[in-house]
């Protein structure tokens, strides 16, 4: 198994017969507004280009996952790629309306918690709490993902959330080869942290039984930790030969 790092949240997880794309932001630089005006700087989203590489990754794609309707999870581009290939879609339930409206082709939505058959094997759906206190309100739904497919390693896409019991009880009691973590510290202008801070993310990472997949960095305005603070903090906590920190464009085999 293969994952790909494309840019932001966007990756697929490619197998010998599957390849899953996971929250298509495809978009230029700058096509999506600044997420901060007065906390950070308002440099328009995202700051990065997508990989070169990315259309050869994405012409291999057999089916998509979207955690939530956020722009850099699913912007206009992402929609247009899933449209003009009729690439089927998989998304939580409460989200499965506003997708289907933007001609999205739905095949399989999920509710929180209930495995459903995918693939060959099967896919849960996690809540995940994006923000701390009163943000995550705003935020409104997202979902992360359980993924286990036959005779391959078993991913949880965890999404945009803080650390919760839901987290938790996925490191322990489903014990995921493979644990993917937005790192980014995203904050707006008003409010707490949208995503975990450093020291949830330790926790994540120390409680991951097998391996870390750190994503959602270094690609929007509101997102502050880099590669580099992060690395620095997991090599400080004997956590870093865990954890991958991958660069856009690349892979990590697992």
């Amino acid at each position: 198994m293969k994952l790909h790092h494309l840019r932001n949240a966007t990756l697929v997880i490619e197998t010998e017969t599957d390849v899953i794309l996971v929250d298509p932001m495809l978009g230029k630089r700058k096509t999506i507004p600044p997420f901060t005006i007065f906390r950070y700087k308002p440099k328009r989203n995202p700051l990065v280009a997508l990989p070169k590489n990315s259309r050869d990754i994405l012409s291999k794609v057999t089916i998509c996952l979207i955690t939530h309707l956020h722009p850099d999870h699913i912007d206009k581009a992402g929609e247009v790629f899933l449209r003009r290939k009729s690439i089927p879609v998989i998304c939580n339930i409460k989200d499965e309306n506003a997708l289907t409206k933007r001609g999205l082709n739905i095949i399989q939505s999920l509710n929180y918690w209930e495995p459903q058959d995918f693939l060959g094997g099967k896919i849960t759906g996690i809540p995940a709490i994006h923000g701390y206190g009163f943000i995550a309100k705003l935020m409104g739904n997202v979902m992360g993902f359980h993924i286990e497919l036959p005779q391959q390693k078993s991913v949880y896409v965890s999404s945009d959330t803080v650390f919760t019991e839901h987290v938790q009880k996925v490191l322990i009691e489903l014990k995921p080869d493979i644990a993917v973590v937005a790192c980014g510290t995203a904050r707006l202008d008003f409010g707490q942290p949208l995503l975990m801070r450093m020291n949830d993310i330790l926790k994540f990472t120390a409680l991951a039984p097998e391996k870390v997949f750190a994503n959602h960095l270094e690609a929007l305005n509101h997102c502050p930790t880099t590669r580099e603070e992060l690395k620095n903090a997991l090599a400080d906590n004997n956590l870093l030969s865990k954890t991958a920190i991958p660069n856009d464009g690349t892979y990590v085999e697992y």
